[in-house]
């Protein structure tokens, strides 16, 4: 069965002569939860955005099968959903579920049918009660929660995730876990959190000077690369 991404060779540079990715090769196979670890500027969100488009350097990178290419950008779109470190950046409708209506909208669907897989994503989520609500009354973790769910109401295979514990609580980020754990889509973390990574993540890819260092298990990647925190112990 072919990976739901297969990246090759991956280059990009920004405009002021940045080397942010320095040949990335990356699969994700369905079913699986990747972590991606790294410094800050190592190229994690830089790698997502070419995932569904949002840039494009030089290499191969495939969705699904899929090139990811203007020809095939919409339904690339439709198999991928990126859902950002500040979920505010994905909250601009007045109402939670015109929010999450946009979506089902922006790809054809009528206005009812939109509503109506909204509202399932909405129940996904737990937060079908929110429905009518003004996006900025919400919490943090319930704004993250309704980001999701705008991208569950178009059903892609894929979901990434940058920065998702981001702004949340301890509780919210159990929260989280559990809501993550029980979709069905595979997963991209881009994340810092080791225990939520370990909660999650079936494997690790760590980011090193805009190319993959190396790949193994959460823990082997926190150990090789001191990718963890632990207290100091009292002497």
């Amino acid at each position: 069965m072919p990976p739901l991404i297969l990246v090759r060779g991956l280059r990009y540079q920004y405009d002021d002569g940045t080397v942010a990715l320095n040949g990335v090769n990356f699969r994700l196979e369905k079913g699986e939860t990747v972590a991606l670890l790294g410094a800050n500027g190592s190229g994690k969100t830089t790698f997502a955005l070419h995932l569904n488009g949002l840039l494009s350097g030089q290499g191969t990178v495939e969705v699904c099968g899929l090139a990811v290419n203007p020809k095939n950008i919409v339904e690339v779109r439709r198999k991928i959903g990126l859902v950002f470190q500040d979920s505010e950046s994905q909250l601009f409708m007045p109402t939670v579920l015109e929010d999450v209506a946009f979506g089902p909208l922006n790809h054809g669907l009528s206005p009812e049918k939109s509503a109506e897989r909204a509202m399932t994503a909405l129940g996904q989520v737990g937060m079908t009660g929110a429905a009518g609500k003004a996006p900025y009354h919400l919490s943090a973790g319930e704004k993250k929660r309704v980001a999701i769910a705008g991208i569950l109401a178009v059903d892609p295979e894929i979901l990434v995730l940058d920065e998702p514990t981001t702004f949340l609580d301890p509780p919210g980020q159990r929260a989280l876990a559990q809501l993550l754990s029980a979709l069905p889509q595979a997963k991209i973390l881009i994340t810092h959190d080791m225990p939520f990574a370990r909660a999650l993540c079936s494997r690790a890819a760590f980011f090193r000077n805009g190319a993959i260092a190396e790949e193994g298990s959460v823990a082997q990647m926190a150990a090789r690369f001191e990718w963890d925190f632990a207290a100091p112990r009292n002497p």
